[in-house]
């Protein structure tokens, strides 16, 4: 049986490095999804991190989260529910402009961690993508310059709990999808597990490793490498016991930024003019995501296909 890989970034730094890379590139390849460790941001932080986080549950949502499943019912559903998720829910946004002081209920040593936490993840999502641009073969930068748009790229978390579910046969903690966007990096429980992704046909479990940081790659870095790098359906499986922790920040492009196959990458394609991917606004394919979700992601690139034939105007907006 194959092991999900696990990308230790100390080994960057030693004579381990090209292995290393190689590895990473695989990762990306094969698994549209990886593990990383001695990332760089410290075991204190995380842990702390994880504390406010679990009391903030506690102390703020879990009632409401109660209150929600009975006024459903869903204690006691007998058939499979496909419409909604076991998960209870808070957004953080970092880039371009903060909301950390506007959320309501935090207390100030959370939102000072939290802010920290997402500055520190911020590095580390640019530091790998410049390094996916090295196993990529594109000129150091241009992943951050695709995602830049004009007024930088957009960052966020999705702060969430998977409480004990009592019918985890027929509701998910989170349905399958692949995600959006550009990079998305997971701090994940490490006690409790539930993430699941898909891997030739079969369900694959997602290992909890204390203070690893989960990476996966997003539809927008699957349009920019021309498939080279896949996003990946993966999904959260409610548990009868255990409250799973998940904290996941996504690093996407700005909302105007124009995503589309790196040239280097889709050489070949350019030339019989069969461009695998579209070229589109990252608005429009959120606009059009926000509806989708669930679905396969196919269809997205199709649909923005079709709007950028019929529309016929990105001719005239700067990529560069």
């Amino acid at each position: 049986m194959e092991t999900f890989p696990v990308v230790d970034m100390e080994m960057l730094n030693t004579e381990q490095r090209a292995a290393t890379m190689e590895k990473l590139n695989d990762a990306c390849e094969n698994w549209g999804f990886l593990e990383l460790v001695n990332h760089g941001i410290s075991h204190e932080l995380m842990d702390n991190v994880e504390k406010l986080t679990k009391e903030h549950y506690k102390k703020c949502m879990e009632q409401k989260f109660k209150e929600m499943v009975a006024n459903k019912g869903l204690e006691a559903v007998q058939t499979e529910i496909d419409d909604l998720d076991w998960e209870s829910t808070f957004f953080l946004k970092h880039l371009p402009v903060s909301n950390i002081s506007d959320v309501p209920d935090l207390d100030d040593d959370y939102r000072k961690v939290m802010k920290e936490f997402a500055e520190k993840l911020e590095k580390l999502a640019e530091d790998l993508l410049d390094l996916l641009c090295e196993n990529l073969g594109l000129e150091q930068g241009y992943l951050k310059k695709a995602f830049y748009g004009t007024k930088g790229p957009t960052f966020g978390t999705k702060v969430a709990n998977y409480p004990p579910c009592p019918k985890p046969e027929l509701i998910k903690g989170l349905r399958a999808h692949t995600d959006a966007g550009g990079i998305i990096l997971l701090f994940q429980d490490d006690k409790v597990s539930g993430l699941q992704l898909l891997k030739d046909g079969k369900w694959i479990d997602v290992p909890p490793m204390s203070h690893s940081i989960v990476v996966n790659i997003g539809d927008q870095l699957e349009v920019i490498t021309n498939g080279k790098y896949k996003s990946v359906e993966h999904r959260v499986i409610a548990r009868p016991d255990g409250n799973r922790m998940s904290i996941a920040s996504f690093y996407n492009p700005g909302s105007d930024a124009v995503i589309f196959p790196a040239p280097e990458l889709a050489e070949k394609e350019e030339k019989q003019n069969k461009l695998k991917y579209p070229k589109f606004v990252f608005e429009d394919y959120m606009k059009l995501y926000a509806a989708l979700k669930f679905q396969a992601k196919e269809p997205r690139f199709e649909a923005m296909n079709k709007a950028m034939e019929t529309a016929g105007n990105l001719g005239s907006i700067a990529i560069a």
